[in-house]
């Protein structure tokens, strides 16, 4: 979602789903020593590791509100209390520190399980979401109906009709999303294979109008540097820095995003760049407007043992120089604690430095280095006490990456290009920020009661190096209990 509106003039439903799915989450009194103290995690055990999508997000009445995919299976019972796919529903004042509400979407009482899609305000500024029904190869519109988003209306359907006025029910629906255009509604609906995305419109949400493609004709593949055919799930529909903007994954690529403008009503994209790293660890994206004009987005930190995790929220920002930037919010710093900070660090060549005074398993670090030569270099983190078995984090000049253990993400550090790296560990899960540049996350999986390896080692390939400052804060719980 990524509209932000002033009022709420809520309209009457009929039929409203106000009853909770037997559950309210909540987080644990003995968290497990290797879950994450900060990332937003589902606090359930028993719920399954896929998928869990961030999904529709409102600010709303002085909350964020994010929704998520998740599902709960008994496998002590043989499966009998699957739940099937709901929407949890977690609510903030500051996008760092959550309270989970009532879950009260999902087959219960919509008929269908929750797969993924996005909020929008209407134009009289009620929330609204737009997701895929599973197993109903239909997209659906509810409805927010009170201020706290724990009523919603009763499903109603999303389907354009053909030329001819009639309704296309032979199409294979997928990940919708809606935007508005002066006083248009257009909806998307994404796919997952390589047939083209499908573009409509509406002026009330009720009537929709089929265009045909998305995608322009003139998509140019060579200089996008991705195949038109690559498939466009999860979308999102936005304005950033007087461009449009689609924020999507591949299931092939992961989260990637497209800058460019809307002629003849098909999206004709300019720029094209994953993000993430070149793996689908950093998927589903999902962001919201704040009231100060940032875009904080959202992504399902995939392929972790730890239940329904969550990516840091991270502002996107698209300047007048046309380079997005990448960074964790600043409300994170509110977790901060115990700050520590060494100053011109002389890294011999091929010699880590192991560090005396900085270590943690839950900690943000930040490196400084205003010089930074033409060699490899980084910092390994989760090492043993002799500066062994670790991480390793490394800006890899030969390939032009940014290396996070096997994960990695395109990022091009010019020689003597200085450098801030931002590094957040939260139990056995890190995501790194370079130069505002690129995010990559990974984990180092460990079993619960296993030794914890918390110690921090710097190292340079080939030739010495200064680190001018690196800066460490350990980082207090975002939940109660803790």
């Amino acid at each position: 979602m990524i509209d932000s509106p002033q009022t709420n003039p809520l309209t009457d439903a009929p039929d409203t789903i106000n009853s909770s799915i037997s559950e309210t989450p909540a987080w644990p009194r003995e968290v497990p020593d290797n879950w994450p103290i900060y990332h937003l995690v589902h606090p359930d055990p028993a719920v399954q590791n896929w998928p869990c999508d961030p999904n529709p997000i409102f600010f709303y009445k002085g909350r964020y509100h994010l929704h998520y995919i998740y599902r709960k299976n008994d496998k002590e019972n043989d499966g009998k209390n699957d739940t099937g796919y709901l929407f949890g529903h977690v609510s903030s004042t500051d996008m760092v520190h959550w309270t989970w509400h009532p879950t009260v979407l999902g087959p219960a009482t919509t008929g269908h399980g929750m797969y993924s899609g996005t909020g929008f305000f209407t134009k009289d500024g009620q929330p609204a979401m737009v997701y895929h029904g599973e197993g109903s190869n239909r997209n659906w519109i509810l409805y927010g109906l009170d201020d706290d988003l724990n009523e919603w209306s009763q499903p109603q359907l999303l389907m354009p009709k053909d030329k001819d006025g009639k309704p296309r029910e032979d199409v294979e629906y997928f990940d919708p999303d809606i935007w508005q255009i002066g006083e248009t509604y257009y909806g998307l609906n994404g796919v997952s294979s390589k047939k083209p995305p499908e573009l409509m419109k509406s002026d009330d949400l009720k009537e929709w109008t089929y265009l045909g493609e998305f995608l322009h004709p003139d998509f140019d593949e060579e200089k996008l540097g991705v195949k038109k055919s690559e498939d466009i799930s999860c979308p999102q529909v936005f304005r950033m820095g007087g461009k449009w903007i689609l924020f999507c994954i591949s299931h092939r690529l992961g989260f990637r995003y497209f800058i460019g403008e809307f002629v003849d009503e098909k999206f004709l994209p300019e720029f094209h760049a994953l993000v993430g790293g070149n793996s689908q660890r950093y998927f589903a994206p999902e962001a919201v407007l704040t009231p100060d004009g940032r875009c904080v987005n959202w992504a399902w930190f995939m392929g972790v043992d730890v239940p329904g995790v969550q990516s840091l929220p991270t502002e996107f920002e698209l300047p007048a120089d046309g380079v997005m930037r990448i960074r964790p919010i600043r409300e994170l710093e509110s977790l901060r604690y115990d700050e520590t900070q060494q100053e011109n660090l002389a890294v011999k060549k091929d010699v880590p430095m192991l560090l005396d005074g900085i270590r943690g398993d839950h900690m943000e670090l930040k490196l400084e280095i205003a010089d930074t030569g033409d060699q490899n270099f980084g910092v390994d983190i989760w090492c043993d006490e002799q500066g062994q078995s670790g991480l390793r984090i490394q800006i890899n000049r030969e390939a032009n990456l940014v290396d996070v253990g096997e994960e990695n993400g395109d990022f091009t550090l010019e020689n003597g290009e200085p450098l801030t790296l931002r590094i957040f560990i939260d139990g056995t899960l890190v995501e790194v920020f370079a130069n505002e540049r690129q995010v990559v996350m990974n984990d180092k999986k460990r079993a619960v009661g296993e030794p914890i390896n918390d110690r921090v080692a710097l190292f340079s390939v080939g030739s010495d190096l200064t680190i001018d400052r690196i800066t460490a804060w350990q980082m207090k719980c975002a939940y109660p209990n803790e």
